[in-house]
């Protein structure tokens, strides 16, 4: 649990991109930097995950569960959360971003959005879902869990954000390049005035 948690309202937006594994929230967010490549206001923060840097997936500053718990201690992360036995961060260096009226982007949780909401204002979440066969197609390619893992946890997990946020939905069931473009349209209109 973050410590010292202040609501802080900011001049820039945090847009907290949620969704289940596998529905692809990094892909679509690597395609947003990519379009925003020559916007210096607009940045995708690196978490901090007690997971190895080379363990595949979203480019993430990896640390030990000690190291965590006492970058946690610090004050060092703005939102932090437990979910599926690792710990997770956002540097607490997005409200320098965002006092001076960025857009600032970061992969999120469902889990945690009440925690986000809690710090940030103005902030949108971004849900990203795909069908579950989709899904577990995605998941299973990864090699990561078995079959019968991959199932068990759609089978838990729902697709909507349950609270009082504005989250726009984005289906990436399909096409790639459909979602990227609904993504980035949803981005747009937040980028930082010039």
């Amino acid at each position: 649990m973050s410590t010292g948690v202040t609501r802080l309202a900011s001049r820039g937006t945090l847009v907290v991109v949620v969704g289940p594994s596998g529905a692809g929230k990094d892909t679509l967010i690597t395609r947003a930097l990519e379009r925003f490549s020559g916007h210096d206001d607009v940045h995708v923060v690196r978490r901090v995950i007690t997971r190895a840097e080379d363990a595949g997936g979203e480019n993430h500053t990896g640390v030990a569960a000690g190291e965590f718990e006492a970058m946690r201690q610090k004050g060092a992360f703005a939102v932090d959360w437990d979910a599926h036995g690792l710990s997770y961060g956002i540097p607490s260096c997005v409200h320098d971003k965002l006092a001076i009226g960025q857009l600032v982007i970061v992969n999120g949780s469902r889990s945690a959005l009440s925690r986000f909401a809690a710090v940030f204002d103005p902030m949108l979440v971004v849900n990203v879902i795909a069908r579950p066969e989709v899904l577990a197609q995605r998941l299973e390619a990864r090699g990561r869990e078995s079959r019968e893992e991959i199932l068990r946890r759609l089978k838990r997990s729902s697709l909507e954000v349950r609270g009082p946020f504005n989250v726009v939905t984005i289906d990436n069931s399909g096409d790639l390049t459909t979602a990227a473009e609904q993504l980035m349209g949803t981005l747009a209109p937040l980028l930082p005035q010039r």
